[in-house]
Order: structure tokens, then C-alpha cells, then sequence
């Protein structure tokens, strides 16, 4: 159903705190340009836990706006399987074209908490559901197991897979064949994950360099694999700020040197400062000055 490069958007604010929808709009746009093949929303890296649902669902109609006839998903982010069931059914009624569902972050369910909970999510509506598995940041670990169980219910139809453990991508595969369209979702894991048949990558550096994202992802369809690795080298110092517990400011960091916009948070998250900083913004300069030049590719 789904494939290509979709980035995890990150959501815009004003110097009040405020959404920001002028300054998302083009950014979004952005992303489209280049060739993304949709735009998930209010993810981890679009700080959606942050967000009030009436936020959540202001974001994804700014999206769909700039998106256009490509898929644009609302990540499902609750506490509670009741609470994830209602944003499910609030971005079913604004028009998402799917969800992608975080089993709870708060409570660290089981396999048989795990399975009947992204079961009522998905059955609380009638749109496609990516389940995103990512037991580093989350502590609840999608196995292929669990996949397995869940099979059977048609809602399921995309894994963003997160484990960290390349090793993973291809267990499924081995488990379940061709039943769920795999994705990455780790940024500096990607170029291995299209390699052993990932169909597509939920990106985080590409809102500040979508045209080398795509390009990498076209180059691996193409089978033209040299080239995408060349450029996946150069991509990795940054690829690498996506793996961190300061992913967020680090990508809006990018952001600021790479497009021009601003790297506002919201709090309890502040901007990066100090050290830190210095040594983030160091790899972003670093890997503009040395941007390579990307070959011709049929879209």
C-alpha cells in the first residue's frame, strides 16, 4: 500500500509557543518538491506526546494540504488504548490516509497486552495501520511474533521497523514473506534496510536534506547501489543525530543550517546549547560544505 521515503515531519512553533502553520506549509512543501512519497505526522520527531489532539489533527490538515494526493499518516501516540482509540477516530473523521501506531510509551505492556492493544486501536476505525515497533525508545518490543498473531487482521498493514537490530528486517520477512510492507525507521540503519528489501524509510534528516534521502531510496530501487552507498557515507555523521536522545533539537538544528527555519521546541524540551551545540552544528556545517552532487534518477 505504502512505499518510498515518508519523513516524520517536525511541527513548527511561533516565538509564543504556538503552531506555526505558515512556516510548516512550507516546509512541508519542501519535503514534496523533492519527491517524498508522503508525510507522517506528530511522530516522536513531530514531538506529538507534546501536543493536544486538537494540535495533532491542525498539523495533519496542513500536511494534507501540501501533500496533495500522497498518503499522509497520523501517528497515534496515547497513554491509554482508550485515549489512542479516540485520536484514531479523530483522524479517521479529518481525512488521515492511515495511522501509525506507538504501542503505549507510558505502560510497558506484555505480548498479550501488546496484541490486544494495537488490535482495538486498529478496529476503532477503518483506515491502514502502520505498526511501529521500537522497543529502544518505547520498552515494548513488536516481534515477529506478535506480527504473526496479528496477521489476521486486515487494518495491519505496515511495520516501521525501529529495534535497531538489522538482523530484524529480514526475521520478518523469513516469518510472514510479503504481508507487511516493511519499512526503516532508524535513519543511520536505512541504507541496510533497502538493501535486504525495506520498501521504504520513514526518514528523520530528510526535512533538512529530502533531496539526498530520495535519492539514496531511488538509487536502491534502481539497483544502482554504489551510488546510493556513496552518498549514504556522507549522509552518516548526520544520519547519526537521529539516534540520540536529543533527536529532535538535533534535526531541528539541521533545519536551521540546512533550510532556514527555526529550531524551536516545546518544553520541557529546550534548543540545544553550549558544548553540545557546537559539536552537532560542527557535523552539519561540515556535511554541507562536502554536500555531494546527486546524480540523474528516473522518479
Amino acid at each position: 500500500m505504502w512505499k518510498g521515503v515518508m519523513p516524520a515531519v517536525t511541527t513548527k512553533f511561533t516565538e509564543t509557543g504556538a503552531l506555526d502553520h505558515a512556516e510548516m506549509a512550507r516546509c512541508f512543501d519542501l519535503q514534496i518538491e523533492a519527491g517524498c512519497d508522503g508525510l507522517v505526522v506528530a511522530g516522536s520527531l513531530g514531538e506529538g506526546p507534546m501536543l493536544s489532539q486538537d494540535e495533532r489533527i491542525e498539523v495533519l490538515k496542513t500536511a494534507q494540504a501540501a501533500a496533495g494526493k500522497r498518503p499522509v499518516l497520523m501517528t497515534v501516540f496515547e497513554a491509554s488504548t482508550w485515549a489512542a482509540c479516540d485520536m484514531a477516530r479523530k483522524a479517521a473523521k479529518a481525512g488521515a490516509s492511515g495511522l501509525m501506531v506507538v504501542p503505549s510509551p507510558v505502560y510497558h505492556t506484555n505480548e498479550v497486552e501488546t496484541e490486544a492493544n494495537l488490535r482495538a486501536i486498529a478496529q476503532a476505525t477503518d483506515l491502514p495501520v502502520m505498526i511501529y515497533s521500537n522497543r529502544v525508545a518505547y520498552r515494548v518490543d513488536v516481534t515477529p511474533q506478535i506480527m504473526e498473531k496479528l496477521a489476521d487482521e486486515p487494518r495491519f498493514v505496515a511495520i516501521k521497523e525501529s529495534s535497531d537490530d538489522i538482523r530484524r528486517t529480514t526475521e520478518i520477512f523469513n516469518r510472514l514473506g510479503n504481508r507487511y510492507d516493511v519499512f526503516t525507521g532508524v535513519d543511520n540503519l536505512a541504507f541496510e534496510a533497502l538493501a535486504v528489501g525495506a520498501v521504504g524509510w520513514i526518514a528523520g534528516l530528510v526535512v533538512a536534506f529530502p533531496k539526498e534521502t530520495v535519492a539514496i531510496y531511488r538509487l536502491m530501487q534502481a539497483g544502482r547501489q554504489q551510488e546510493a552507498l556513496a552518498i549514504y557515507r556522507w549522509f552518516r555523521p548526520l544520519l547519526d543525530l537521529d539516534v540520540s536522545t536529543y533527536l529532535v533539537q538535533n534535526i531541528k538544528l539541521a533545519e536551521v543550517l540546512a533550510i532556514g527555519t527555526n529550531d524551536r521546541v516545546r518544553s520541557p524540551r529546550l534548543p540545544l546549547e553550549g558544548a553540545r551545540r557546537a559539536q552537532v552544528e560542527a557535523i552539519i556545517r561540515k556535511a554541507l560544505e562536502s554536500r555531494p552532487k546527486l546524480p540523474e534518477i528516473a522518479a
